[in-house]
């Protein structure tokens, strides 16, 4: 490593101010930076020095998202795996299959290695897309802008190819995290100025503009011709018996052994993230106590009103908690420091309405079987009100304080 910074020592003095590359300045700072903390640090008060900051909360974050990323991988290749051995199909078409045939990588279900590297054919696809088209609207605007190039994609980024389907075109998964980085955040400023979540606001913006490729019962697999229903379009048409007859248990459920987004199917994956986000103080653990009491309240409403008609109604909160991607949502999207409420009551009130809203979406709307994405954007538009609306209560009651003092 110390090659490596007596290298870019070297190449400082060409894209510092006045330099032939001096235009390029902020590819040479993403650079330095991804490998070395900045040289600029506060030495005297009445600044705080502390060892974390922007880029280690961002690689913390990344971190967490590796067990959700490694059964997701798995999974993806398992699903495949047996639907071509249940189809007969002998090899992946294209370069997949070429490439899988080169190392000599079998189809073999039983195979965890197998099935990982199967997986990961497809999974690398959508992240390079995503990182590099990424990646240059965000050198674009901080050339433009004439700011440092923030940390803050690497993990947009990583969350983004996380929450979608295997078979996504690529081009589709270029035009949603550009909708993601351009409109949800650069358009009003960057990092630490949105106020949706960038990953989610490009995923909300595929299933609307292109609901084929993002819905539907054939795209969760990664088989041409496959068609199977997710676990939770399965329980919104016939509840549980339709899950005992599709043999869907809960612990595949939570383990991750379903259909569904690349990263997105494995609740014990997501939970293990969010207990290290919340042991390094990273994620807020108010608002994801928040999300879960709220599903698990409203959840429980919709269990003692029942329903004849909608077997949505029985659904209990474990199955809440392990299907779909409420697990990744309440950890990885809901607990966004930006977009999010920032008040400690306000974090409890903004948790709460996205687990009250997530399964609301779920139950009574029977077009939209999940609803942990919409319930999250919805309850960014609020998280400024509800930060308000504390902050006015605070000074409310500490006004009637000093009153009571000085009367």
């Amino acid at each position: 490593m110390s090659r490596l910074r007596r290298w870019l020592d070297r190449l400082e003095p060409l894209f510092a101010k006045g330099g032939r590359y001096e235009q390029y300045h902020v590819i040479y700072e993403m650079v330095d930076t991804v490998f070395y903390s900045p040289p600029d640090v506060t030495r005297t008060a009445p600044h705080v020095r502390d060892g974390i900051d922007l880029k280690r909360i961002m690689i913390y974050v990344v971190i967490a998202t590796i067990p959700a990323t490694l059964v997701g991988l798995w999974n993806t290749g398992y699903q495949a795996n047996l639907a071509m051995e249940a189809m007969g199909v002998a090899a992946a078409p294209g370069w997949r299959g070429g490439v899988l045939a080169w190392f000599g990588i079998g189809y073999d279900p039983q195979s965890i290695l197998a099935c990982f590297w199967h997986g990961f054919m497809y999974y690398m696809p959508i992240y390079l897309v995503t990182l590099v088209v990424g990646g240059l609207w965000e050198v674009l605007f901080a050339a433009v802008r004439n700011h440092e190039v923030n940390e803050g994609f690497f993990v947009t980024s990583a969350l983004f190819a996380l929450i979608l389907p295997a078979t996504i075109p690529l081009w589709q998964v270029a035009l949603g995290i550009s909708f993601g980085v351009v409109i949800a955040k650069e358009c009003f400023g960057g990092t630490g100025k949105n106020f949706l979540n960038p990953a989610l606001a490009g995923r909300a913006f595929l299933f609307f503009a292109y609901p084929a490729t993002l819905s539907g019962d054939s795209i969760w697999t990664a088989v041409d011709g496959f068609s199977g229903a997710t676990p939770l379009a399965i329980a919104a048409s016939s509840g549980l018996e339709g899950l005992a007859a599709a043999g869907v248990t809960l612990q595949d459920a939570l383990l991750g052994n379903i259909q569904g987004s690349v990263g997105s199917t494995s609740a014990v994956a997501c939970l293990l993230g969010g207990l290290f986000l919340i042991y390094t103080r990273v994620a807020s653990w108010r608002i994801i106590a928040g999300v879960f009491l709220g599903m698990v309240a409203m959840a429980t409403l919709f269990n003692l009103i029942g329903s004849d008609t909608n077997p949505q109604f029985a659904l209990n909160w474990q199955w809440h908690l392990a299907l779909g991607g409420f697990a990744f949502g309440m950890v990885f999207m809901a607990t966004d420091p930006v977009s999010a409420s920032m008040t400690n009551p306000g974090r409890w009130a903004f948790g709460a309405l996205i687990g009250v809203m997530t399964v609301l979406i779920r139950v009574v709307n029977p077009a939209f079987p999940e609803g942990i994405m919409l319930a999250i954007l919805f309850a960014n538009l609020f998280a400024p009100v509800i930060d308000y609306v504390v902050v006015q209560l605070n000074l409310r009651r500490r006004r009637r304080r000093f009153e009571q003092v000085n009367s």
